[in-house]
Formats: C-alpha cells, structure tokens, sequence
C-alpha cells in the first residue's frame, strides 16, 4: 500500500508541477525523446510537442512521465522495438506509435514493460505494429483507454495487441483491439481485470489465456475473431457481462474452455457464433443468467466435465442447445429458458411440467458425421430426435432440466 501510495504522490506532483518538465520538440533544446529521458531527472514529466519523431529502441530507464500533446508521432522506422521501460513508476500517456520492427526471433513491441511495477499506459494509439504493448515479469500496472490496429495477414508472422507474461495485479480497461493475431493474451498472469475492451476481428482470439488463475473478464466485447475467445489452463476465474458475437467459421466459437476448474461464468451474451461454448475437462463451473441466441450450437460438450451447473440460462433459437459425447452426465441443468421447449404449465407457476431434455439426436450423429448437416431441417430428424427424448439410447439419460421455465429470463 505504501509503495502505491508513493507512486501516486508522485504521480501527482509530475502533472501539477511540482517537480521538472522538460520539453521535446524541433526548436526545443532537446529534439528526440532519447535525449530528454537522458537529461531528465527521476520524477520528471517530459513534455513531446506535436510533429514527427524517427526513433526507435527508447529505454526509459528512470521513474518519469511521458506525455504527449496533440498526439506526436513516433515512428520506429520499422527497425525494431520503440519503447522498452525498464523502470518502475513510469507514466506514458497520448503518443502515437507506429513502424514496429517485425522479427522472427525477437516478439519487438510498441511498448514493452519489463521487469518494472507501478506503470500507467494510457491514450497511446498503436499501428503499424508487430506487438502492441508487451509485459514481461511486471506487477501493479494500468493499461487504459488505448487503440491498437494492426494489419496482421497471418498469423506466423504477427503478433499480439495486448500481451501479459508472468505479469500480475494489472489493469487492462477501455481498450480497443483489432487486426492483429491475439488481441488480449495472458501467460501466467494472475489478479489481473480485464474490463470494458473491444476485441475484434483479430486472426485467431480475441483473449486468449493460459495459466493464469484469480482473473476477472467483465464487459468485454469479442466480436468477429478468428476463433472467438480461448479460455485454458486456469482456475478461479470470473466471467461477467461479456459479449461474445459472430465469431463463426468451421472451426470457431465465441469461448473455449479448456482444463478451467472453480469458475463463475454469468451474464454473457453468446449470439451468431458456431459454437457458443465449446467445453473440455472443465469442472465445477457456474453457468447463471447467459444468453444463447442463434448460435449452431450453444454449448458443445467434448468430454472430462463434471460438476458444473446450468442455472437460468436462456437457450434462444440455437439449431443445437447442447451436444455432448458421452453418455455418462455428472452436470446438472435447472430452470433454464429453452425457446424449444413445448411443454405446458398447468398451475401458473412459470414452470414447465413436463421436463425438458436438451439433447437432440441429431446433434449427436453430426458429431459422428458432420456431413449429415445438411438433412437439418427435415422430417425425418424430427422423428429420430422425439424417439430420443421419449427413450434415449445414445444421449444420458439423466441429462434433463427438471424445471423448464415458460418465459424468457430478464435481468
């Protein structure tokens, strides 16, 4: 707490003058940021006025504050990484980076952070990159209110928008992603929230994270990824009010999950997506008061889940609700909205009488022969998927909602 506090004190004094400014620009005494950060003593702002600097591998090596005006450009030439901040305490706010150095063998950022804590990335507008913003081994830090745009092609030869490496207890908000090969990515990166970002269109995930435990994802957008969102190797992990839309092709989803244990899923949207949720040796899940809508399928269950609850979700319009590919069941599903249901609710109550069993046989021989699609909508499917219902051979036969609900769920 004290450090935080010190760094915010001296946050403070850097923007109401209490200590130095020393300013950048073509007529200044200093003429490139390079040469202000080696004059400028800790603690100090750096002022760049508005115009166009041809500079590339900046160490910042000193708690400073760099702030731009009007938005200087920094342009690296595309000689390699622009910024590298090695110091802790170091603001960077209103700079537009471009020309990112591309290598096969160095991951070159616009802006790297490494080995540093108590840093603030703000208002930067990043293009023409390879990677956006890079942290390696750094705690305590902000990234806020950034644009990042590239224009990756494939994805052997792009990087990242966002990249957390062992890097914990980070901020990442109000930041908007597109065209680059990941847009939001965390590798043993725990504590950290990830809020109110757009991510979108990007070649393969808009987040993708792996071993990274304790995070929350909450108002974030994903929308026309390659591949949606992937979801692997963690545990503790809170998922709130997300939107995950369009992302579709033969091989895409709007999540995955993948050995995720003890994780709250609840008030995401999943709309016009191949596959809403496709789920692997994931455990003890909370699914609560998430919207399936239009999806091929809403939730795609490959197998090694147990324990998870499905609980007042609306199931909206999908061609599949739920495939599975076992038939051994150990989830439980209640009081959800399914748009497929036609049972009937004699007492009022809101609740069905008749329970709902999700499962359609179909779904379960597309698995098997994904060809078989095309028979979708005809007669025949709708025989063999009553058949199931009324005695399932293929599908568990304790996978059922005991307490379908008549109305669509509002929050």
């Amino acid at each position: 707490m004290k450090k935080h506090l010190a760094f915010f004190v001296f946050a403070f004094m850097a923007y109401f003058g209490i200590a130095q400014s020393v300013q950048v620009c073509s007529s200044c005494s200093y003429k490139s940021l390079k040469e202000a950060i080696t004059a400028a003593n800790a603690y100090d702002t750096i002022l760049i006025k508005k115009g166009t600097y041809k500079e590339w591998n900046i160490k910042v090596d000193k708690p400073l504050v760099i702030i731009g005006e009007n938005y200087p450009v920094v342009d690296g030439q595309l000689k390699g990484e622009v910024i590298t901040i090695v110091s802790d305490d170091v603001v960077v706010d209103g700079l537009f980076i471009i020309n990112v150095g591309t290598s096969y063998t160095e991951d070159y950022a616009a802006i790297r952070v490494k080995k540093s804590k108590n840093f603030v990335i703000q208002n930067v507008v990043l293009e023409k990159l390879f990677f956006g913003i890079y942290l390696e081994k750094s705690n305590y830090g902000k990234i806020y209110h950034n644009k990042i745009v590239g224009d990756a092609k494939e994805e052997y030869n792009s990087g990242n928008g966002i990249q957390l490496w062992y890097s914990n207890h980070i901020e990442i908000e109000h930041n908007y992603v597109v065209h680059v090969r990941d847009g939001i990515y965390l590798e043993f990166s725990d504590d950290c929230l990830i809020k109110n970002n757009v991510s979108s269109m990007n070649l393969r995930y808009g987040l993708h994270f792996m071993f990274s435990n304790n995070d929350i994802y909450q108002d974030n957008t994903f929308e026309k990824n390659g591949a949606g969102v992937a979801v692997m190797f963690s545990k503790h992990i809170k998922m709130y009010n997300n939107i995950f839309r369009e992302n579709w092709g033969t091989a895409s989803y709007g999540m995955l999950l993948k050995e995720i244990n003890d994780a709250e899923i609840k008030g995401n949207t999943f709309q016009d997506n191949t596959i809403g949720i496709n789920i692997e040796g994931s455990n003890r899940i909370t699914y609560k008061n998430n919207d399936f809508i239009n999806n091929g399928w809403a939730v795609k269950v490959r197998g090694a889940t147990y324990s998870n609850h499905f609980l007042e979700n609306n199931f909206l319009y999908n061609s599949f609700d739920l495939a599975y590919n076992s038939k051994i069941n150990d989830n439980s599903f209640d009081r959800n909205y399914w748009s497929n249901y036609t049972g009937y609710d004699l007492n009022k109550d809101g609740v069905g009488d008749v329970p709902y069993r999700p499962i359609k046989l179909f779904s379960y021989i597309v698995n098997k022969t994904p060809e078989t699609i095309i028979l979708l909508r005809s007669l025949f499917i709708d025989v063999i998927d009553f058949s199931e219902k009324v005695s399932p051979i293929f599908t568990p036969d304790n996978l059922v909602d005991e307490n379908p609900l008549i109305k669509r769920i509002t929050w």
